[in-house]
């Protein structure tokens, strides 16, 4: 069987599992240094997210979004009272 290649498109069914992991580890490494929070920064919003009732298989449920995105980047906040707030 042919392996389809990586699609942004595409539904995540048609996904193959370990290409759609490498794709979001990719577009994390990749996001520009001057709008990304620090390592440090980083590793405190996604531990609030760890102990959160909201997060359910990476996913905000509050807003959507994939909260590995979201904690990365400098102006978001956390959509449930801005937790993330030092």
């Amino acid at each position: 069987m042919e392996k389809k290649p990586f699609c942004r498109k595409c539904l995540l069914d048609e996904i193959d599992e370990n290409d759609y992991v490498r794709s979001v580890r990719k577009y994390i490494a990749e996001y520009p240094t001057e709008k990304r929070v620090s390592d440090e920064e980083y590793k405190r919003r996604l531990g609030i997210c760890l102990e959160c009732d909201y997060l359910d298989r990476g996913t905000c449920e509050v807003c959507g979004c994939y909260v590995e995105f979201r904690a990365l980047r400098k102006e978001m906040k956390c959509p449930k009272g801005n937790r993330w707030a030092v």
